[in-house]
């Protein structure tokens, strides 16, 4: 009764020890953040928010989701990610097969002759060996090395797959901020021709009346410097989009690729954000995912440096046969066998093991430095790209404002010029500054827009369409007001 119990008590023991695992256990370190996104602090929480992941969507822009789709398939950047991630995986897999035992295969056949010419007096002799044998080797995990190497292994590999991911939401970002400045350009380009075709038409209206002496010399030449002005600038708007639209085709993956311009002058309208957004929404980003699973290998490192201070048990041993015939190598008693345990243990070795400890919880502390550095710069990314959406709206409207404005100045200036109530300097000058409105009007037009792609991004994802504003109150600011 006595020898049953002691095999069970020994394998009872090393299940329990099995169960151990040296080292720090991983729980989510705390990070200090403020329960809402404030912009002024006067932005409410939403009670809930879901994630959109596909948000370029939101814009409404078919155009723009056929360009998303075809970078996601032939961005070179995110090819490489996706290799990326992929050897991370495999790395995962081959821990994994540390779990399990290794068996090996061996076979090999032997002929040989020795000397009848020795002291010993043997006479010469012809020997033949023909082996095959399976061998088997296994590591008892008793202080969970194997367990937290697999842990950093896992941890790492979803680390890959989320700094894949990171890599297609900045690609998703760049594509959509490029397109949506391409089409303000577009708007710029439509609103400067129209400009140019209004002074050159006033360039020859005032040659005409030059040649009657209605209109004197230096009018003449102050329309002329006016319409080169604007086609000059006309030049320089068209090479900026012209180069928007070459780095468009680079990260869609098909260099070359042209995009018909604007045939109006609609802007694209941003999506307006819900009214809401509680600071968990960071849960998203796929960099503060990276972050965090980065720290779970970090930490499970330091289980794996402090394994080396406890003894290794290793179970050998080969199962086969071997004979000099062939047809006798797989009878009876061809057979051989052994099986062997082996235990390592450090007795000295000059601190080694305690430095390579130190290492690893140093890297541990560096990595849940970072970690916490991640997650409060994605909450301020969050917060500037809110506030510069706030400022960037009232920006807009003011410039409406002064677009209109400038516009009605501009038609008076004429009617004044028309019937010799003022000078045509007056009329320069209106038209510098309505030139000037549109310009401004369009470029805060553009900030808004790109910093909702911002948001985007700081976010990890938009928001659902029915939680969202509907932007009513912006259609009647939908067009550059460019005529």
């Amino acid at each position: 009764m006595h020898k049953l119990k002691t095999p069970v008590l020994v394998f009872a023991i090393t299940a329990l020890l099995s169960g151990c695992a040296i080292g720090p256990d991983f729980a989510r370190p705390d990070t200090a953040l403020p329960e809402q996104y404030g912009a002024e602090g006067n932005i409410p929480v939403a009670a809930e928010a879901k994630i959109n992941a596909e948000w370029w969507t939101l814009f409404g822009d078919a155009t723009l989701d056929q360009l998303v789709e075809q970078a996601l398939a032939n961005n070179q950047d995110l090819q490489a990610a996706v290799a990326r991630m992929e050897a991370a995986a495999a790395a995962a897999r081959e821990a994994g097969a540390d779990y399990f035992p290794g068996v090996d295969l061996a076979a090999g056949a032997s002929r040989t002759r020795t000397s009848g010419r020795l002291d010993t007096g043997s006479p010469a002799m012809r020997l033949n060996d023909r082996y095959a044998q399976l061998g088997i080797n296994y590591e008892l995990d008793l202080w969970g090395r194997v367990r937290r190497s697999n842990e950093a292994a896992r941890a790492e590999a979803l680390a890959g797959r989320f700094s894949h991911d990171t890599v297609r939401q900045s690609l998703i970002a760049q594509v959509v901020a490029t397109y949506l400045n391409l089409r303000v350009q577009d708007v710029e380009v439509l609103a400067t021709t129209r400009n140019l075709q209004s002074q050159t038409k006033t360039r020859d209206i005032i040659l005409g009346r030059r040649d009657v002496g209605a209109a004197s010399d230096l009018e003449y030449a102050q329309a002329r410097a006016a319409q080169a002005a604007t086609s000059a600038q006309l030049s320089e708007s068209l090479r900026q989009r012209a180069l928007t639209e070459n780095l468009l085709a680079l990260l869609v993956g098909q260099p070359g690729n042209r995009l018909e311009p604007l045939a109006d002058n609609a802007v694209p309208l941003p999506p307006l954000p819900p009214v809401g957004l509680p600071s968990d929404l960071l849960a998203a980003r796929p960099d503060l995912r990276q972050a965090e699973e980065t720290l779970v290998a970090a930490n499970a490192r330091i289980g794996v440096a402090r394994s080396a201070y406890f003894p290794s048990i290793g179970l050998t041993g080969f199962l086969g046969s071997e004979s000099a015939r062939l047809a006798d190598l797989f009878s009876a008693p061809a057979a051989i066998w052994s099986f062997g345990a082996g235990l390592a243990m450090p007795i000295f070795d000059a601190g080694r093991t305690g430095a390579r400890v130190d290492q690893a919880t140093a890297r541990q502390r560096e990595t849940l430095a970072n970690y916490r550095k991640t997650v409060q710069n994605a909450f301020r990314e969050v917060r500037d790209a809110l506030i510069s959406l706030q400022m960037y709206d009232r920006e807009e409207a003011d410039l409406l404002i002064q677009l209109t404005a400038a516009g009605d100045a501009l038609k008076l200036s004429n009617a004044r010029y028309d019937v010799g109530y003022s000078g045509f300097l007056e009329v320069l000058d209106s038209q510098r500054t309505y030139n000037s409105a549109q310009l401004q009007y369009l470029a805060a037009r553009r900030n808004r827009l790109l910093a909702t792609v911002d948001l985007f991004k700081a976010l990890g994802g938009g928001w659902q369409e029915d939680d969202a504003k509907t932007p009513q109150d912006d259609a009647a600011t939908s067009s550059a007001k460019a005529d």
